[in-house]
């Protein structure tokens, strides 16, 4: 019986050096870099001008380290949330929401049990606070998905808007601070983290996170139930793990860190609640746990990586001004080749050789 052999074919890799994936990765980038270079040039910018620009504009005073580090703390925290749920397989596409729904509970706390609770306590009341609402509102989706079977990415993505609309009634309603202004109070000092090394204390609590994801993953028995569950469902029910009930623990947990991930940036960033709390990292951060392979330690890197070109397309944009569409095609382009890479590293491609058919045994 004779078969047609289509003129490229895909096949899953079984494994490859290690110097040979960076080889990829690296590559990657350079051609990310040359045809960075090549959009810059087209607009009439000096390439190599601008790529100074953006590394000076990110990391060259203390004051641009500063605002790099600001950014890339709900990017890794973020990061940090989803790594366990992808690692499942569940789709969780909701940490924008989680986020929002913790930055709303840290804030009631913020505005109305000022001068009730001493500083420190009131900032530790805010950020459980925050778990606990962040927590909740993943696991209406889990809970779904455990008993129902539905479809959790739609169900993740939806939420979002929900909890997004509950702040927009905030700022209009019972929140709001002038009358007629939608805009909800700055928060009292007491209630804003406090500073280490120019940047909010933040950055040290997602530090602690890293580690702890690395071990909940790598080194309990939580963290081995998860990896079972994404490499077959079947297997997990068969050695007699409660499929469902690990699902919403784990959601519980993504939407916990997001949930810790909102109070961060409501109380350390802004320093007051807006509907635009969350500022789209739920979403960057789906790119961030991708690139990095679910590794708690990389995304610390890819984190950085994104901050720098975040912070350094904004100085591009004033000092050589370059329009806001070129910086993000850019940084567009580099995500591009940074994910594409990985397709490589997994399969290869295969050309026909010699005939259009060949005879099946």
């Amino acid at each position: 019986m004779e078969t047609k052999v289509p003129l490229i074919r895909l096949a899953k890799r079984e494994g490859m050096e290690t110097w040979k994936v960076w080889c990829i990765r690296v590559g990657s980038i350079l051609l990310a870099l040359l045809l960075g270079a090549l959009v810059m040039v087209l607009v009439g910018v000096n390439p190599i001008g601008a790529y100074g620009t953006i590394l000076s504009g990110a990391l060259g005073k203390k004051t641009a380290i500063r605002q790099t580090v600001k950014i890339a703390v709900p990017l890794l925290g973020c990061a940090l949330a989803i790594a366990p749920c992808f690692k499942m397989r569940f789709w969780n596409i909701g940490a924008e929401g989680q986020i929002t729904a913790g930055a709303i509970a840290a804030s009631y706390f913020a505005l109305f049990w000022v001068g009730r609770l001493p500083g420190p306590v009131l900032l530790v009341v805010m950020g459980l606070a925050g778990a606990a609402a962040g927590g909740l509102w993943a696991l209406i989706p889990a809970f779904f998905k455990a008993k129902w079977n539905t479809n959790e990415t739609l169900f993740t993505l939806m939420m979002n808007y929900i909890i997004i609309g509950v702040v927009r009634w905030l700022q209009g309603g019972p929140w709001e601070g002038r009358p007629g202004s939608q805009i909800i109070p700055q928060f009292d000092g007491a209630a804003c983290l406090p500073r280490v090394l120019g940047v909010h204390c933040g950055w040290i609590i997602v530090l602690v996170l890293v580690v702890f994801m690395h071990v909940y993953m790598r080194y309990t028995k939580h963290g081995y139930e998860i990896a079972v569950i994404g490499d077959s469902v079947n297997t997990a029910r068969y050695a007699g793990m409660n499929v469902g009930h690990i699902m919403m623990r784990t959601m519980f947990l993504s939407g916990a860190i997001s949930g810790i991930v909102g109070f961060i940036v409501a109380s350390g960033a802004n320093n007051t609640l807006y509907d635009g709390v969350a500022g789209g990292v739920g979403f960057t951060s789906i790119t961030v746990a991708w690139l990095s392979q679910l590794n708690a330690f990389a995304m610390v890197v890819i984190s950085m990586l994104l901050a720098v070109l975040e912070k350094g397309a904004e100085t591009l944009q004033t000092r050589l001004a370059v329009p806001t569409s070129i910086s993000d095609i850019i940084t567009g382009i580099l995500l591009f080749c940074m994910l594409g890479c990985e397709f490589f590293i997994n399969y290869r491609l295969i050309l026909r050789k010699g005939g259009h058919k060949e005879v099946a045994k």
